[in-house]
């Protein structure tokens, strides 16, 4: 069994295809600059230098059929023909309320969906057009939608409803839904196993780390609170995005400077963060080399990040009860975050004691590690996230005709292996 999985983005569309008897990655990788012209595949396969191709795709209908153009291409794929996708598994940004759980889309979870992209028209809808896309190539075979809010629908009303009208509540759904439920769950099941305890025993803080930070607060192995909000902008500072703000900032700007709601959109999630701070840099390597010469802004930038990550994990720690561990789940390229040990400086009274040396060589992306001290009440850990496996796993599961809820799956990273 082939199961194919679909990221598709604003602008590209990564993907994934898991040999589910075997149990292996075949391939890899990700169409970019869809619809802007100059698009490319970077096609990877274990064991094989990395292909790279050039062919425009003018919509996310074109980087679908390149890239299964891809997989069973004579020289380059790892499958005979497309035919042989068992099913294909997409991601969706926001699920509202309606999604617990993964879905087998039919005619009602897609209208579903379609309902959803006015509370995340940036990721539902090409995700969207990636899942009707899929389904035209592809009619005949299974298509499951996993949704980035599912797991963190156990949140308790009083984390999730805004102080405001009711009534945008109850008309709008504007309410906290929290993002990035696959690496949350991921992180939550491996740092249960490392911990030797049951999922459904442990308190937890995860920390999702890329690009968009978010945390989730994890109690007896369910979500009970999560930084992300009715958007991803909500939060962590981030590279692009602001996370928290004062709420009347932006209507202040729009009247001091004319900006319509689009223009200052794009400022809060693609120009503040990191970026907004440096002016030029959302790398956190480059800001720390930049900081160290005596760059007042990248500086200011860190401390700021830092700042603000160690808050949420304070008050985490407040809702969560005794900590078992907190838990960095970063995905490729992000081993290195700076951030994440200068947040963690000085929570010794929290029962957390970072262990430098071990922090250090962690830096280097050394798989999973232990970063805390030998005697540390809170043990933290340093995971790579792995959110395409929990694609791949609620797929199988879906065919095999079981739930994928998250609290009661039995997922197979949550135990070690050879258990």
């Amino acid at each position: 069994m082939f199961i194919l999985t679909l990221n598709c983005r604003r602008f590209s569309v990564q993907y994934q295809l898991f040999d589910w008897a075997q149990k292996k990655v075949l391939a890899r990788g990700a169409v970019e600059r869809v619809m802007v012209g100059d698009s490319f595949i970077t096609h990877k396969v274990p064991g094989r230098s990395v292909h790279h191709f050039e062919q425009e795709c003018p919509d996310h209908r074109a980087a679908v059929e390149l890239i299964l153009t891809t997989l069973s291409d004579g020289k380059v794929g790892v499958i005979d023909t497309s035919g042989q996708v068992t099913a294909i598994g997409h991601r969706v940004a926001h699920g509202g309320e309606k999604f617990t759980s993964s879905m087998l889309i039919d005619d009602e979870v897609l209208a579903a969906i379609n309902e959803m992209v006015q509370l995340a028209p940036l990721h539902n809808t090409p995700n969207m057009a990636g899942i009707l896309a899929a389904m035209e190539i592809l009619p005949d075979i299974p298509h499951v939608a996993i949704f980035d809010t599912a797991f963190h629908q156990t949140m308790p009303p009083a984390a999730y409803i805004y102080p405001l009208p009711y009534e945008w509540y109850e008309k709008y759904g504007v309410r906290r839904y929290g993002f990035h439920g696959q690496s949350h769950l991921y992180a939550s099941k491996r740092a249960a196993d490392l911990l030797g305890k049951p999922a459904e025993q442990c308190s937890l803080i995860t920390v999702h780390t890329g690009n968009g930070v978010s945390l989730c607060a994890i109690k007896n192995g369910i979500s009970i609170d999560t930084s992300m909000g009715l958007t991803p902008l909500e939060g962590a500072m981030m590279g692009t995005r602001c996370g928290d703000i004062d709420p009347g900032i932006p209507p202040f700007m729009m009247r001091e400077t004319d900006m319509s709601p689009h223009e200052l959109d794009m400022v809060l999630n693609q120009k503040s963060g990191v970026i907004g701070i440096t002016g030029r840099h959302t790398s956190r390597r480059t800001v720390l080399e930049e900081a160290r010469v005596g760059d007042p802004r990248c500086k200011t930038a860190l401390e700021l990040e830092s700042y603000r990550l160690k808050k949420y994990i304070g008050s985490y720690c407040a809702v969560t009860g005794p900590l078992d561990a907190i838990v960095f789940a970063y995905g490729e390229g992000w081993a290195d975050w700076p951030v994440r040990g200068m947040a963690l400086q000085g929570m010794e009274h929290f029962g957390i004691r970072l262990d430098a040396e071990r922090d250090r060589l962690a830096l280097a992306g050394g798989g999973e590690m232990l970063i805390s001290s030998d005697d540390s009440p809170v043990k933290l850990f340093v995971v790579p996230t792995d959110e395409e496996l929990v694609f791949v796993e609620d797929v199988a599961a879906i065919l095999a005709g079981e739930s994928s809820d998250p609290a009661r799956f039995d997922y197979s990273f949550a135990r070690s292996a050879g258990e």
